[in-house]
């Protein structure tokens, strides 16, 4: 996630694609001024539901996940479930702010049980429900919905439902400028959007909405024409038909919920490529055409990540930009607000970070979410070191002069305020310790480290305990006192 805009400006800082192009148009479409919500309704076809997917395919093993109860955010997200894939039918009809839905999730037990619970909004009506095809009861009552069916461990079942209605937002545990609600949003001219840090995913389909719990997407999208849907992954099909646009979007890594997207709108694209020749689309809506010519610069940033960070390690990679002030690191397409702040490159090189350090490796609980942030947060600050012709030795020196602030006001890294979710004290007290350990690794360990930690756990999720251990046999370093002042210390430690 995105530093928020205020902390920015107060602080004078800088701080998904291989697509199929529409059927029936060139890749990139003219400027033109912004439409009115387009008319006719959408529903979402999921296809025949007799034709049951398997969920033993061994396709879904790389969803795997091992979920567990979060510590800051337990209200949210069941560790009884393992969500391998969703397949996510979806419909918006703007003309009535309806979602229609029809969401088909591959999932393990991880314990005998008389039930099974998801978490899904409660301005959503569900209206059918079955396991392995066949219809049972459930009950939803606030953001559960409980489905009443006897599954056993380790053993997998498909979850098949239906449901409609006008998704709302939730209110955000944090006191940020740039977010106080987080979810399924509306914009005024009836466009949709998506961020769910740190949870929020649940108020537009069913979901173990938890960190931990990394799964497989696939996403089929109507919506009146000329508007179309957008979510993580790689475009596979667009088709219109009706009046309706149908675009087919698959991610081929799993990812956390909270890295998920979607968005319906007058969108256009463009795209180029990096220097490693991975196309970047670039979904911008076409009232603010102006600013694609901006987002280009993330071919240029990702070139700088990956001599740093190893090849980019996703088949995809787009920009969505949306009615929003703040920005997410969601999976292959990053979701910006439409600022000049959040398409700015430091923002794109910031965000573009965590598809190592948090989507190819997620913090399994959200007391470790200092494990996405502090990274992006220093790599940012090595790339506005070398554009101002400074060190990054003088970057840092110039943000631990207010780094201690946000330390007094939220609380340590890795032992925030849960109410303070995501300020200043996650990003910039974790970069100036990993500028710290810099210094005493050496740069050729140092850059090595940061590089093969993502590569060994790849598409898993860790915690600060495996992730520390693994730095210390790396490196050979005793090195729990060091972390422990940086991370859970009340005070800044002396800088070297």
């Amino acid at each position: 996630m995105v530093v928020a805009l205020a902390l920015a400006l107060a602080l004078a800082l800088a701080g998904c694609s291989g697509g199929v192009k529409s059927s029936s148009g060139p890749s990139t479409s003219p400027a033109g001024p912004s439409q009115s919500a387009p008319t006719g309704s959408a529903s979402a076809d999921a296809g025949d539901p007799d034709e049951q997917v398997d969920p033993n395919d061994p396709a879904f093993d790389a969803g795997l996940s091992e979920p567990l109860e979060d510590s800051i955010y337990p209200h949210v997200g069941d560790p009884g479930i393992d969500t391998l894939h969703y397949d996510l039918a979806l419909a918006w009809t703007p003309s009535t702010r309806t979602l229609d839905g029809v969401a088909t999730i591959a999932f393990r037990a991880t314990a005998d049980a008389t039930r099974v619970r998801f978490d899904l909004g409660p301005a959503l009506d569900v209206s059918s429900v079955a396991i392995d095809g066949t219809e049972v009861k459930a009950k939803h009552r606030g953001k559960d919905l409980v489905v009443r069916a006897p599954v056993v461990a380790d053993q997998r079942y498909l979850l098949r439902v239906g449901y409609s209605g006008t998704p709302e937002p939730v209110k955000a545990p944090t006191t940020r400028s740039d977010f106080d609600e987080i979810g399924f949003r509306i914009s005024p001219t009836d466009a949709v959007w998506t961020m769910q840090e740190p949870y929020g995913a649940f108020t537009w389909y069913p979901v173990n909405d938890q960190p931990a719990d990394k799964a497989l997407y696939d996403f089929t999208l109507t919506v009146p024409s000329p508007w179309v849907g957008i979510a993580n992954g790689a475009l596979t099909d667009r088709s219109e038909r009706a009046g309706l646009t149908t675009t087919q979007w698959h991610l081929s890594m799993p990812a956390a919920s909270y890295l998920t997207t979607l968005a319906f709108g007058d969108y256009q694209v463009t795209s180029n490529s990096s220097a490693s020749g991975l196309e970047i689309d670039y979904w911008v809506p076409r009232a603010n055409a102006e600013l694609a010519p901006d987002l280009e610069a993330a071919a240029g940033g990702l070139d700088w990540l990956e001599e740093r960070l190893g090849p980019y390690p996703y088949d995809s990679l787009g920009f969505l930009l949306v009615d929003s002030r703040s920005g997410m690191e969601t999976t292959t397409m990053i979701t910006l607000g439409t600022t000049e702040y959040t398409t700015s490159p430091a923002v794109l090189v910031h965000e573009l970070v965590h598809h190592w350090y948090g989507d190819l490796v997620t913090p399994n609980d959200w007391r470790d979410v200092w494990m996405n942030e502090g990274m992006a947060m220093y790599l940012q600050g090595m790339w506005e070191a070398e554009q101002e012709g400074i060190t990054t030795g003088q970057k840092m020196d110039e943000w631990a002069t207010f780094e201690a602030d946000y330390r007094a006001d939220s609380g340590p890294p890795a032992d925030y305020d849960p109410t303070e979710f995501g300020t200043g004290n996650i990003y910039y007290g974790p970069a100036l310790m990993w500028h710290e350990l810099r210094q005493r690794l050496g740069d050729a360990t140092f850059f090595a480290m940061i590089r093969d930690w993502p590569a060994s756990q790849a598409d898993g999720s860790s915690d600060r305990e495996e992730y520390l251990a693994w730095i210390e046999d790396y490196t050979g370093e005793e090195l729990t006192a060091f972390f422990d002042a940086w991370l859970l210390g009340a005070t800044t430690p002396p800088r070297g």
